[in-house]
């Protein structure tokens, strides 16, 4: 089916039909924790709110094989060729409108590093990863280049461990997958907004174990008291729209 043909699941229409880019994202693991607010609201623009679900505000990392990104009239060229991300977000809104606002993005394309990092504004990171299948499981590795040490680091083993279902509206899985455009900032001088759009996410759930997980060390936050959920999809594709000035 055409991704722009399905448009009856989204929250608002769609911004125009002048898209610029579609990207493939494949095999992807959500980890999710719910948190109070207080621990994550000075870490988002304060011209933005924390979205929270049944109380709590959700911090996510989501970690993902991009296996192309195609300029819109060139479908059959990617800019890039396939790499794995593993991108930290929390959930916010904008004079009432939901969408992710991200912490951090790791990634180890260089294109994506030095293009999207300036032109959406979004925090990326350099780092090594590695994304490995055997079987059913998905195994990933990201460790930050830098000088921090020890290192940033995300490791994780995951496995789908259900049959294939499309969250309905108003539950949890719905609420924590179905965002429509993504917000960023200029060193918080600027807030930005970039549209996107996809079919609804096909999920599963999913077991996952985390060998390490250094991720939330730079901003000091803690989860030892609230266990992950974990949700998987083999992906889908996406279209993005120019980012604005709001």
């Amino acid at each position: 089916m055409n991704i722009m043909s399905n448009v009856g699941h989204r929250p608002w229409p769609l911004p125009s039909k002048n898209w610029i880019m579609r990207q493939r994202w494949r095999n992807l693991l959500f980890c999710h924790w719910p948190l109070p607010s207080e621990m994550l609201q000075h870490h988002i623009p304060s011209n933005l709110e924390l979205d929270t679900y049944h109380g709590f505000a959700w911090l996510g990392v989501i970690v993902f094989m991009l296996e192309g990104i195609h300029p819109r009239g060139l479908s059959a060229l990617s800019l890039t060729p396939a790499f794995s991300e593993v991108n930290l977000r929390t959930y916010v809104h904008y004079q009432g409108k939901p969408g992710v606002f991200f912490l951090s993005l790791d990634v180890g394309d260089w294109a994506s590093y030095t293009i999207a990092k300036r032109w959406y504004h979004l925090p990326y990171k350099k780092a090594f990863i590695s994304f490995q299948k055997e079987r059913q499981s998905f195994t990933c590795q990201s460790v930050r280049k830098g000088g921090v040490h020890p290192p940033i680091s995300f490791g994780v083993k995951y496995t789908p461990s259900s049959e294939i279902y499309v969250p309905k509206e108003g539950t949890l899985d719905h609420w924590l997958t179905e965002r429509y455009c993504l917000f960023s900032t200029n060193h918080g001088s600027n807030l930005y907004c970039g549209e996107i759009h996809h079919h609804p996410w096909p999920l599963q759930k999913a077991e996952a174990e985390i060998s390490r997980n250094t991720l939330f060390t730079p901003f000091n936050i803690t989860t030892t008291e609230w266990p992950p959920i974990y949700h998987f999809s083999k992906g889908l594709d996406t279209l993005f729209w120019n980012i604005r000035k709001v």
